[in-house]
Order: structure tokens, then sequence, then C-alpha cells
């Protein structure tokens, strides 16, 4: 039986891939490293601050990857006031609130930026756990950052349902033992259910509690895009 919702950050929460990849770009811009638009598409893997910085700059220290993690949480904020979240996530999320199953985010982002990200919706009151990278040793695909929001929601693995956008996130959630909900469009859909996504969502239009509880109980065909109304 479905006891809780995992949310993932960035691009399932809140549309902040545009932001974040921007906000990366003028970061290593001015620390002198050029990327194009397709390497910055690594920042949106769900890895960790610390492991972005070390696959763009090489071996840093841990003052410089502090350093520099500070310098481009500025800059994400800058760029940051017009986020929306995503279509259909704010109703989903009160009717999952109202149901009383609980809610936790976890993130790969750090604490700061998902706590900012939490406030700015005015929904942080909602989550019974926040679970971020700063929290755990190993980003994901590691399941560790799942198995603690688990862990602080006081529900097992099997109770529990995920809800990714990167191929990173859904295999650590299918590691930690937990079904998972994927959110894309295009041809990341196909991406997500190759690693190992149970469904995939475009957004959360016309997705009901009874949709995700249906999806919790493999009783929609596993592997198959949902489309959403």
């Amino acid at each position: 039986m479905l006891e809780a919702v995992i949310f993932d950050m960035d691009g399932v929460v809140i549309d902040s891939h545009p932001v974040h990849k921007r906000s990366w770009k003028l970061f290593l811009e001015s620390v002198g490293k050029q990327v194009s638009d397709n390497e910055l598409d690594y920042v949106l893997e769900g890895t960790k601050r610390e492991e972005i910085l070390r696959h763009f700059l090489g071996e840093l220290g841990d003052d410089q990857i502090r350093d520099f993690g500070l310098r481009k949480e500025v800059l994400f904020r800058q760029q940051a006031i017009h986020m929306q979240p995503i279509s259909g996530f704010m109703e989903l999320l009160k009717q999952i609130t109202d149901s009383g199953l609980c809610v936790a985010v976890a993130s790969s982002g750090s604490k700061s930026r998902v706590t900012y990200i939490l406030e700015h919706l005015g929904v942080r009151h909602h989550f019974g756990a926040v679970v971020t990278g700063d929290d755990v040793k190993n980003g994901k695909p590691d399941p560790s950052i799942f198995k603690l929001a688990a862990e602080r929601l006081d529900v097992s693995a099997e109770a529990a349902l995920v809800v990714e956008d990167s191929v990173a996130g859904v295999r650590g959630a299918k590691a930690a033992g937990m079904r998972c909900l994927g959110i894309a469009q295009g041809h990341r859909a196909n991406v997500l259910l190759n690693a190992g996504a149970d469904d995939v969502l475009v957004d959360f239009q016309g997705v009901d509690l009874s949709k995700l509880k249906a999806l919790h109980r493999g009783s929609t065909k596993q592997n198959h895009l949902i489309e959403t109304k």
C-alpha cells in the first residue's frame, strides 16, 4: 500500500532546468571554462554539486569546492526569481497531503538551494523530510538518498513511490527497492523507461492520487508512457 511519495526537485517539483544550466554556464565562464549546451546537460543528470565541479574542472580541494559551490549558489538565486512549479504539481501535492500520505524531497542539490526553492514555492511545510546531496556521501544512482528519505518518514521502501526525471535518479530509486515514476518529454521518456522507470508522465496535469496509487500497485501497464490530459 502506498504510504509516501518521494519527489526529486529539479524538473519534478519545479521547472528549474533552464535556470540551473544558465547559472552553471555563468559560473564556469567566470572561472575560464567554456562549455557547450550539450556538455551542460550533465548538470541535469542528478549528480551532486561536487561531482559536477570535478567533472568540468578536474580535481579540486575541499576549500575550492566550498567556495565554488557558494559562488554558483549566488548566481542561481539571481536567476531563479521567475521559476515556476511543474504543471499540475501544486494541485497533486495538495491531494497527497490532504490524504494523509507522507511526502519527501530527495534531491542531489545542496540543502541551501533545495530549502530556498521550497520556501520560494511556499510548500516547505508540506514535506515531512527534505534530504539533499549534503546529507549523503554518495549521490544518485546510489540509493542512499532514497533510503534516508524513507527512514526519516518512517516508511518501508515497498510503501514509497519515487518521482524522478533523471537516469541516475531512476536507477537509484529502483536500487532502493522503490517503484519509480518518471517525468519527461519526447525522447527522454524512453530514456527513463530504459533506465527502469515503471511509467513516465509528461507532467502532472490530469494526474490524481488514484493514478499514483494504481501505479504503485502495478495496476498500470508497466513501462508504458502515461498520457496526461
